[in-house]
């Protein structure tokens, strides 16, 4: 129909008599003919239908554990014979049409085999699995090649774990036990009262020195405090001795405990552990009051009795007493209440000016609570709930929360708080946010406020009892992110409550060797209001009393300041600024722990490998043995995966066929112009 269209236009345009030649008339009429039949076709919204085949080739992962460990206790012709085997595998395997890529415990590490450093300072193999899982999802992975010594000390057991990709383990290190005494673990309490004794547990262990005696001791910057001579029994491999010390003046102490060297030892770098305490003035007075009976209190009551720094008293109108002491936090649980008791507690609290945290529930007297000034105004809407799980505030730095707590705080049920106007007040800040089902709001959970002089926070519901308990059923019976969270909030409170204008203070309690060690900065003006961008000077002395120095500014944000990973030591620290022209300081103390993972056993454990490998439907392969590794990759014979991808297009977009259209009827126009036509 087009072409019949195209042709009767050519024909009625050029059958009539014209002023040039006949060869021209026919060459106007067929482009003529060509541009209308071309045009009706266009009408009719013909596409191009493309087919794109891409060709992905089966692509190897060389997994390599370079752990200490690894490092220190394989023998080097051993570990040169790996590594360089591993090298070999890869260049045959990509001559053979395998893509073969290279990864490390450190995430954004990609080199050759033969170069890799083995100072990683733990082992946490199935993160560095798990990580190869995500990182290839979607990608034809044809296995992945675990080089390691089966040392595994962070993270899940990989034993355990399933991996949807064939795992080749290549076992090194050295399975003969050595002869070696060393300190596998310390056991204390992170907590002493200053003038108070306190023990600290080793355990010593030791192989190929039954019946010897070693020397212990503990140290505490050069200087020995106390010396013991401990037996090493025949038929066993541990040995506990304990010390018995008296905590000095309230601050931050690091205590090094060393058992002397013996004669063959294989390696000292086990031989000595750091006991990092946090020595303190007295307890903290708690009161826990609560408008009744009730499941929160029992959670709350048992979070805080985990930490031998406070001291609690629990108080319920009616049943029990209310202690005349002063304390120095309070935690009100649905009080202010709706029924009018405990306003006894409520008076004392106020009185006393005593740092709280209201805890709201059904309960709750929200009239007389948004009255207290706690920074929050809650106005609920005819009783309903929102059911509510959780989320950290990202721009929150008073205290952090570690990895392992976002990972709980996932699992956690939800718990109903108030559904209606939820209001933030100036100076207040949100460390928990509402998550309603997988919607993370921007409505708060737990908020910090109040004023200089009583600082306040509340927790907008009174059922996270059922976070404690589901965290205890799912970590045997170890809710830490919970018990952490009322303890933390507790110490906040606590701290805040004094009339500093310059407040600098690290971000944890402790950091390891390997974290990025961070500050936060707080100043206020003479009316104790938060103000920002202050210059603020950080000198850090280590215990060789060498100084490092930082300057920032503390932005409203909340964005700490970053120092890096530090060696490890008692840091003390000077924070100097200028605040409205007058100059203002603070002083504190931080602890870089260095866990010394990596060299505290010299066993590998193959054993460990050979179940990995098996669950995946592979066995175990050491170093003399990688050309048969090479051989049985081959043999599984993986094959390239073909993708094909279809592409549709509309004719009339294309931009070339336009101007090939305009092109001809200029043409066209042109020679009839040309001609003396019209």
């Amino acid at each position: 129909m087009c072409l019949l269209v195209g042709l009767g236009y050519a024909v009625l345009l050029y059958s009539a008599k014209a002023p040039w030649s006949r060869s021209v008339n026919y060459a106007l009429a067929a482009v003529r003919f060509a541009v209308v039949s071309f045009l009706c076709f266009l009408l009719l919204s013909p596409f191009l239908k493309s087919t794109t085949t891409t060709r992905q080739e089966p692509t190897l992962v060389l997994a390599l554990d370079n752990s200490q460990s690894v490092g220190l206790f394989t023998p080097p012709a051993v570990l040169r014979q790996a590594t360089q085997g591993l090298q070999q595998l890869a260049t045959e395997l990509r001559g053979q049409g395998f893509q073969v890529e290279t990864r490390t415990l450190s995430p954004s590490s990609s080199t050759r085999p033969d170069s890799v450093r083995f100072q990683a300072a733990a082992t946490d193999v199935d993160r560095l699995l798990a990580g190869i899982d995500n990182e290839f999802e979607g990608r034809n992975l044809a296995g992945v090649v675990l080089l390691s010594d089966g040392l595994v000390n962070q993270g899940r057991a990989p034993q355990y774990a399933e991996y949807p990709f064939p795992v080749y383990a290549v076992g090194v290190g050295d399975t003969i036990p050595k002869k070696d005494v060393s300190l596998p673990a310390l056991t204390y309490n992170r907590v002493a009262f200053s003038g108070n004794q306190f023990p600290i547990e080793a355990e010593i262990g030791y192989d190929g020195y039954a019946g010897s005696t070693a020397t212990v001791q503990v140290r505490e910057n050069g200087r020995v405090l106390q010396t013991r001579q401990v037996r090493l029994p025949t038929g066993q491999r541990r040995v506990k001795t304990t010390f018995l010390l008296t905590a000095p003046a309230p601050g931050k102490r690091r205590y090094e405990v060393v058992v002397a060297p013996l004669a063959g030892e294989f390696t000292r770098l086990n031989n000595q552990k750091f006991a990092y305490l946090d020595v303190v003035k007295g307890k903290l007075r708690v009161l826990l009051a609560g408008a009744a009976p009730h499941p929160d209190l029992k959670a709350l009551r048992a979070a805080i009795l985990q930490n031998d720094n406070f001291d609690l008293t629990t108080y319920l109108p009616g049943i029990t007493p209310l202690k005349t002491q002063d304390f120095d936090v309070a935690i009100l649980h649905q009080l202010p209440a709706q029924s009018g008791v405990g306003a006894e507690v409520l008076a004392q609290v106020k009185a006393r000016r005593v740092p709280a945290l209201y805890v709201l529930g059904s309960q709750t007297n929200f009239g007389a609570y948004n009255a207290l000034g706690t920074g929050l105004t809650v106005t609920p809407r005819g009783g309903q709930t929102d059911e509510v799980t959780p989320v950290p505030n990202p721009s929150f730095t008073r205290f952090s929360f570690e990895e392992d707590a976002l990972r709980r705080f996932l699992a956690y049920p939800p718990a109903a708080v108030p559904f209606g106007d939820v209001r933030v007040g100036g100076g207040a800040e949100v460390a928990l946010w509402q998550q309603v089902g997988r919607l993370k709001t921007q409505k708060p959970l737990l908020v910090f406020g109040g004023s200089a002089a009583q600082r306040q926070a509340t927790l907008l519901t009174d059922g996270s009892w059922q976070w404690r308990l589901q965290e205890a059923v799912e970590h045997d019976d170890r809710p830490e992110a919970y018990d952490r969270l009322v303890l933390r909030t507790l110490q906040l409170l606590t701290q805040n409550a004094n009339k500093k204008r310059l407040d600098v203070y690290p971000t944890q309690d402790a950091f390891d060797t390997q974290d990025d060690v961070t500050f936060g900065a707080e100043t206020y003006n003479a009316i104790f209001e938060r103000i920002y961008n202050q210059q603020i000077t950080l000198t850090l002395t280590n215990e060789q009393q060498r100084n490092r120095t930082f300057t920032f500014a503390n932005s409203e944000d909340g964005a700490p300041l970053h120092l890096g990973p530090l060696p490890a030591g008692l840091y003390r620290y000077t924070a100097r600024a200028t605040v409205s022209g007058q100059p203002q300081q603070d002083r504190g103390e931080v602890l870089i722990q260095a866990q010394q993972l990596e060299a505290t056993q010299s066993k590998a454990d193959h054993n460990l490998l050979a179940q990995v490998a098996r669950r995946s439907g592979q066995r175990l392969y050491f170093p003399q043995q990688l050309q048969q590794l090479t051989q049985d990759i081959r043999k599984a014979n993986y094959k390239p995966v073909l993708y094909e991808q279809e592409d549709l297009q509309d004719l009339i977009n294309l931009k070339w066929l336009f101007f090939l259209l305009l092109g001809l009827l200029t043409i066209e126009w042109a020679t009839r112009k040309y001609s003396g036509g019209v």
